[in-house]
């Protein structure tokens, strides 16, 4: 069950939402059990056999943590921990990366064992940290260990965050399973609406809308009609496409936990506007680059290390990262590239050059939208022949002895037709309508008073035009649930 589906909007939430606020704000305990039961409805929809393998992982991971607590300080704690980690690390390594192992070995090998042919369940890479957060943030004692295990249930499978993130850590969620207000507050119910209808509409006017072009483009094959230009608006539609799909995911999510009294973390800040790699990931998907901050990138030392242990903490923390995304190689080169640039960034200190001196800033924020854009031509390219088929076409280089041609009537068709939608993207991707509101609230009463009526009416507009974008079934894929 996907945010932006039929069956969930007009469905399971209204009932999801009915049910939590008819329960007594007292009973706090009884709408998180309610809670629970709707999150695992919500997961056995689309994977009814794999919430039986959610709830094992649940289980196991509660107990792991009793035991970390009682162990504290004793040896045996941090072998709890381990195997916490384990636990979780091997569920992740069966169903999405076995079968890519076992392909390998029999590469490199000329070995022949069997393909297990695992299905992944939908959004395990989310899940899954979360509860090793849980563990380490107990052991660490950032945060008190969760006695009930509907709570740390609850915790790990909540449907809002569930699919696709962000990923929310136990110790800052911890005090809101058990004490948040359980009554209605209108300020953050309404906060919450106009976030879901922000996130649902940049899925489905913006992301959809310019994922047909990328779907195209990267479908080609050298056979088809494809030209430079056709590979540079691929990508660039693909761009928005994966920003406006999860970027609109996360504040649906965010809009939808706030309804229910919970405050997720921002997961996007303006990505797209970053002059550098580094900033770029302190803007992109913060819940992912943050958890290997604190949980691998810290833990091995850091920055305040050696040259050589600093190159070797980013190749390691980039790595995972990349693997995380998924099982393929090219998104280990993927990671690979993120590494490469991270550490030239990080031993020149570019991002402080950056800062201080504007001729660098300018021409270095074109470079970093070029480093950008290639990666997600290795991320989204089915492999890495076909990332870098790709872009040779990009860059006017012959593919196979064959050269394409700068710009062709396919090119200019894509471009005719959506010009429009990739204006709003562009503008989408800035904080344009936060200043503007920023310096409206600087003026008279009247004008705030007309501002937000504006903005009510605009809210109103946006969700007549996603309905009639689900009542007419367009095409509505979500990226990141293959993650």
């Amino acid at each position: 069950m996907i945010f932006s589906s039929a069956v969930f909007l007009f469905a399971f939430f209204p009932v999801c939402l009915a049910g939590y606020y008819l329960i007594p704000k007292s009973r706090l305990g009884v709408k998180n059990i309610f809670l629970l039961i709707m999150s695992l409805a919500f997961y056995a929809y689309g994977e009814p056999k794999f919430v039986f393998i959610m709830i094992l992982s649940i289980f196991v991971n509660w107990a792991f943590g009793l035991a970390v607590d009682y162990f504290r300080g004793k040896a045996v704690a941090k072998a709890c921990l381990i195997g916490m980690g384990a636990w979780n690390v091997g569920i992740f390594f069966i169903y999405k990366y076995l079968d890519f192992t076992i392909i390998n070995i029999d590469r490199f090998f000329g070995l022949r064992f069997e393909l297990q042919g695992f299905v992944l369940p939908i959004g395990i890479s989310f899940f899954t940290f979360q509860a090793i957060s849980y563990g380490i943030d107990v052991y660490r004692g950032t945060a008190a260990v969760q006695k009930n295990p509907l709570n740390t249930a609850l915790y790990i499978s909540f449907f809002p965050q569930l699919m696709a993130g962000p990923i929310v850590r136990y110790n800052a969620i911890a005090a809101q399973l058990t004490g948040r207000g359980g009554g209605f507050d209108l300020e953050n119910f309404s906060y919450g609406v106009k976030r879901f209808v922000i996130g649902l509409s940049k899925k489905l006017i913006l992301a959809n809308t310019v994922a047909v072009v990328a779907d195209r483009a990267f479908g080609a094959q050298a056979a088809d009609p494809q030209a430079v230009l056709t590979a540079w608006l691929g990508v660039i539609c693909y761009s928005f496409q994966i920003y406006f799909d999860f970027s609109g995911y996360s504040d649906m999510a965010i809009g939808l936990g706030r309804m229910f009294g919970f405050r997720f973390d921002e997961n996007f800040n303006y990505p797209y506007i970053s002059r550098t790699i580094t900033e770029f990931w302190r803007r992109w998907h913060i819940s992912l680059s943050s958890w290997f901050r604190d949980y691998v990138y810290i833990p091995l030392g850091g920055s305040r290390v050696p040259t050589g242990r600093l190159i070797f903490n980013l190749f390691a923390t980039w790595m995972l990262t990349g693997v995380w995304h998924g099982a393929g190689w090219n998104f280990i080169a993927w990671g690979f590239w993120y590494f490469v640039l991270l550490t030239f960034e990080k031993l020149l200190r570019i991002p402080e050059r950056a800062a201080k001196t504007p001729w660098i800033g300018i021409p270095y924020r074109i470079f970093t939208i070029l480093c950008f854009l290639c990666g997600w031509v290795v991320f989204r390219a089915p492999g890495l022949a076909e990332a870098m088929r790709y872009l040779k076409i990009m860059f006017g280089l012959p593919v196979n002895g064959r050269h394409f041609p700068v710009v062709s009537e396919l090119a200019l068709f894509y471009l005719k037709d959506n010009w429009v939608v990739l204006i709003l993207c562009v503008l989408a991707c800035t904080p344009i309508l936060a200043v503007l509101t920023a310096g409206v609230r600087k003026g008279s009463v009247g004008l705030n008073k007309t501002w937000d009526v504006m903005g009510t009416a605009g809210l109103i507009a946006l969700i007549f035009i996603c309905v009639s974008y689900i009542v007419n079934g367009s095409y509505n894929p979500f990226i990141y649930f293959n993650f």
